[in-house]
């Protein structure tokens, strides 16, 4: 186990490191020193100015020496300018003149929020119907929940987004709009403020859950050990729930695991549609006002959480099913 842990450790670093080399000379390098230094600086420096920024920011330096440089500010810290930036260090907005460390850490909360209970949703409505629906192959119920996944599938967020907030914010006034509010400081308050992205996000995704689930857990049902289970008298429940539902988690944990990494990496329509300042529309923002050291922090990061995410659901593997830890 503890080898499958150091692969695993090791492959990420790789990964990231590869993601972060590549987006490094996609965002500074291949955009050139000259156009960084006058997204930087503005239209209104001066040769004098544009070379003292062009120092600051390190672009009169070899390129190997530039990413060197923005890796270690990361874990230690560095100057730009007169500035110091303390670690983790993603560089200074161009657009806030903030460091994007704080402006990332101040969206996170938001983007988080949203994805637990998107997670708690999808996992309770999706997985919970595909369930029933395997319980019930064939019958009645089976095609109920099927078609309402196929129905909720055929959404998209920015046309069911503006149809919940025209229902239940406009019309009926059942709501008030989106608004994120700290888990700690009100729990009501936090659930209220993000219910309706929530459960955009659901719909959104329940369907694939519920295919998948129903699917898994039909395979699993046709299993030898399954009929073996029924053929010693074990009860219907404990046949489905504790044996047939533990060989169906697999693939359901394998696309949990990736649904998570995109929600926590953020949601950019998502965040859009409701007017939340999450990772993803600090990505959107940073786009349009062509903040490079924006963008790159949000690929960091975002990259970052995406292979964690991944990096846990190995180790799920191996809790869940007892091959992956023979192996």
């Amino acid at each position: 186990m503890l080898a499958f842990l150091v692969r695993r450790l090791l492959g990420m670093v790789g990964i990231l490191f590869v993601i972060s080399l590549i987006t490094f000379y996609l965002f500074f390098a291949a955009s050139g020193a000259d156009d960084v230094v006058r997204l930087s600086c503005g239209r209104f420096c001066n040769d004098t100015m544009r070379d003292i920024v062009r120092h600051g920011l390190g672009l009169d330096k070899p390129l190997l020496k530039q990413y060197w440089i923005y890796m270690a500010g990361i874990f230690a810290g560095r100057n730009i300018g007169e500035k110091h930036c303390d670690a983790p260090c993603l560089g200074y907005s161009f657009s806030s003149r903030q460091p994007v460390t704080e402006r990332i850490t101040h969206a996170f909360p938001t983007t988080l929020s949203l994805a637990i209970g998107a997670v708690v949703l999808m996992i309770v409505f999706g997985v919970g119907m595909g369930v029933v629906a395997a319980m019930n192959r064939g019958k009645w119920l089976d095609k109920v929940m099927t078609g309402i996944a196929v129905f909720a599938g055929a959404f998209q967020i920015f046309i069911l987004g503006p149809l919940l907030l025209l229902v239940f914010v406009h019309e009926t006034g059942w709501l008030e709009l989106p608004k994120y509010h700290p888990f700690t400081d009100d729990p009501v308050a936090w659930a209220s403020g993000l219910f309706l992205p929530w459960v955009c996000l659901m719909v959104i995704h329940m369907a694939m859950y519920t295919r998948l689930t129903r699917s898994a857990m039909i395979d699993a049902l046709n299993e030898d050990y399954v009929r073996t289970l029924k053929a010693k008298g074990l009860s219907k429940s404990q046949v489905y729930v504790k044996h047939a539902f533990r060989g169906a988690l697999s693939p359901i944990v394998t696309i949990l695991g990736v649904d998570i990494g995109i929600l926590m990496a953020g949601t950019v329509i998502t965040e859009y549609t409701f007017s939340l300042t999450g990772i993803g529309r600090l990505a959107v923002l940073a786009v349009e006002d062509s903040d490079l050291p924006m963008m790159m922090g949000v690929v960091m990061v975002a990259a970052t959480i995406t292979v964690t995410a991944n990096l846990i659901v190995d180790f799920v593997y191996a809790f869940i099913d007892p091959r992956v830890r023979l192996s």
